[in-house]
């Protein structure tokens, strides 16, 4: 055998590897996952009014919860277990002088949030005032999956997410985040093997998946991104054994319809990818998609509707109400005082044209190509794809599937098309459509974006596979996974933080939020 491509055995016994790095390092974070307090994000003296907070007098109580965004769901798990409702904290008014007061779970130490939402009508009204309620802005549906998780832990083991939250969190977060990604890897190593031709671009893709792209750097906090990208790549891999191996099976098409809708339901946008794989199995096989398919994938999304309106009372979600009194009540993070400037990346929108937040969401402070230049990669690899150009496979690999020049095992160009088409859609959402554009305020990457993780890894094989006979190319790549890695390893303690290249840029005066 040529010297030069590893046998099949030593192959898969690299992909074993990298598995057991990667998960073995997100595990790490995820067991001594701890909210860290950075000097240089607060302000040394109270009086300066900058987006910065003020340096805490009192130490602030040590929590395994990272920001706003995961605690909004995690003082909800404790308010569903611990007290039955969803309802994270109240608001008192007093009619006659109008003075309010709020109480609850989320005004304690270490469980605060500003992503909440006031429910505008009083749940108590008595002869002096009213009691308004407070939620999570988040979809309920992960978050009542987690607190099944929970109650489960406080049944067998008497666990509490107060007393025992450092075993509380990293179990849930580890069931969560940590089993969904090993799952993930083992379905991504099927489909590298399935669609590539050549072992340096199987490695140097799953290497990718493994290491450079944002999911890892989530994984220490509850978010529904991770998630979603997990749960599209198990929806691609069974509708793509359906419409190009034969595969026929009714439970097939039940797994591809529910985690269809799942992902949809984790990531509203992701709709457009339920659409075209439904779209596409219902071209090929009708009776089945709608006898299968179609019920499966409605399951999440009747669960979705029924916990919201167990949660909030409304069919619609609370996210939904966004520039309204459900957000927009006095003292509420979103809605400033108008007496003072907006400062802060919550408030891009209002600062920028859509062109440049399109241009720092692609190449800029938060681009998804900048801070994960692997991704350039992905781009070529629709370009060759749709075209019909594929690297040569070597003639001593046993898995050949094509001739040179040939456009590669069936379906190649098929998730192509899927992912741009996608990929359109997705951005064009957020630059036009999205009444928030913030990149997604303080996070270390375009954390909308991630659900397009697996597709743009699949879509990235043709030109890994171009790449593996040019020598000056491969180099290229290398340094293209060098600087995600570095990108997606920058907040290792924190992703809920800004990006390295928003840092640079902001020190060296460039923006200005």
């Amino acid at each position: 055998m040529n010297p030069t491509y590893p046998s099949v055995s030593l192959r898969k016994s690299v992909y074993v590897l990298l598995i057991t790095v990667a998960c073995a390092a997100s595990g790490g974070r995820i067991v001594s996952v701890a909210r860290v307090y950075e000097p240089y994000l607060f302000r040394p003296d109270p009086a300066v009014d900058d987006q910065r907070g003020i340096w805490p007098q009192v130490r602030p109580e040590p929590m395994p919860t990272l920001g706003d965004n995961d605690r909004s769901r995690w003082v909800t798990v404790r308010a569903l277990v611990d007290q039955g409702t969803y309802v994270i904290g109240h608001r008192a008014t007093d009619i006659k002088t109008g003075k309010f007061g709020d109480y609850g779970l989320e005004r304690e130490d270490g469980w605060r949030t500003i992503d909440k939402v006031l429910r505008p009508d009083a749940t108590t009204v008595t002869d002096t005032g009213q009691i308004q309620d407070f939620y999570s802005s988040k979809p309920p549906l992960l978050t009542t999956m987690m607190a099944g998780e929970y109650w489960l832990l406080k049944c067998l083991f008497g666990w509490s997410i107060t007393e025992n939250r450092w075993q509380v969190v990293p179990v849930i977060l580890l069931t969560f985040n940590l089993l969904p990604f090993l799952i993930y890897l083992i379905v991504l190593r099927r489909l590298v093997d399935r669609y590539a031709v050549t072992d340096w671009g199987r490695l140097y893709v799953f290497t990718a998946g493994c290491f450079g792209t944002f999911l890892t750097t989530f994984a220490v906090s509850v978010n529904n991104h991770t998630v979603a990208a997990c749960t599209a790549l198990f929806a691609l891999y069974a509708a793509l054994r359906i419409l190009y191996e034969g595969e026929r099976r009714a439970w097939v098409y039940a797994v591809a319809g529910f985690f269809t809708g799942f992902t949809a339901c984790t990531e509203l946008p992701a709709a457009s990818l339920a659409a075209l794989l439904g779209l596409a199995l219902l071209l090929r096989s009708p009776v089945r998609t709608l006898v299968f398919f179609v019920p499966a994938a409605m399951l999440p999304v009747a669960a979705f509707f029924l916990t919201n309106y167990a949660a909030v009372g409304q069919w619609r979600p609370a996210y939904s109400e966004f520039a309204s009194p459900w957000y927009e009540y006095e003292g509420s993070h979103w809605k400033p005082d108008p007496n003072k400037p907006k400062i802060g990346i919550d408030w891009a929108g209002d600062k920028e044209s859509k062109a440049r937040y399109l241009t720092h969401l692609l190449v800029g402070h938060h681009g998804v190509f900048s801070l994960t230049p692997v991704f350039l990669l992905s781009a070529a690899g629709i370009v060759l794809a749709l075209v019909g150009r594929r690297a040569r496979a070597p003639a001593v690999t046993a898995e050949s599937y094509t001739a040179a020049g040939t456009a590669g095992p069936p379906g190649l160009q098929g998730i192509a098309l899927l992912t741009l088409t996608v990929s359109v859609v997705l951005i064009g959402f957020y630059v036009e459509v999205a009444t928030s554009r913030n990149y997604g305020g303080w996070t270390s990457g375009p954390r909308w974006l991630m659900w397009l993780t697996p597709l743009w890894l699949i879509a990235m094989i043709p030109a890994a596979d171009w790449l593996a006979s040019l020598g000056v190319g491969r180099i290229v790549a290398y340094v293209c996974l060098a600087v995600s890695v570095f990108s997606v390893s920058y907040p290792a303690w924190n992703p809920w933080r800004h990006p390295w290249l928003y840092n640079l840029m902001e020190s060296r005066g460039w923006i200005d939020y």
